[in-house]
């Protein structure tokens, strides 16, 4: 592999995208869609070990999107998508064929209920948009 397309890359883009990307996840789980998230997911917000661990996966979390949006710009990279909704329709394919085939397939089989799969599929397709709208305007 060809390691020189890296050093072509908009690296603070690459991580203002991967936050942007988890400060929605703060809006999305926390606001819109709180309830029916922890209701589809089956969470007890108030088990004695629910907030266990939390910090380790916030910031887990955050580094797994920064590196979906060092993906995304690296399509970003190859396809130069022409303006916003260049952007739009790179982060929408992206969102739906790898992040919500990827996270559907998975509870289909663990049989997770469809509210789950919109819920986290949404998020996802969204923040892909961003990542790459982002990743377009700042080159």
């Amino acid at each position: 592999m060809n390691f020189a397309i890296f050093s072509q890359l908009n690296w603070p883009a690459v991580a203002v995208a991967g936050l942007a990307y988890f400060l929605l996840g703060a809006i999305w789980y926390s606001f819109l869609f709180r309830n029916a998230w922890i209701k589809a997911a089956s969470v007890d917000v108030n088990a004695p070990d629910a907030k266990k661990g939390v910090a380790g996966v916030m910031l887990s979390s955050l580094l797994l999107m920064i590196v979906t949006s060092l993906g995304m710009a690296l399509l970003v990279e190859r396809t130069i998508p022409f303006g916003i909704m260049g952007a739009v329709k790179l982060g929408l394919v992206a969102g739906l064929c790898f992040s919500v085939t990827g996270i559907s397939i998975s509870y289909l089989y663990e049989k997770k209920p469809l509210a789950l799969h919109l819920i986290n599929g949404g998020y996802h397709v969204l923040g892909c948009v961003i990542s790459a709208v982002i990743l377009t305007l700042w080159q």
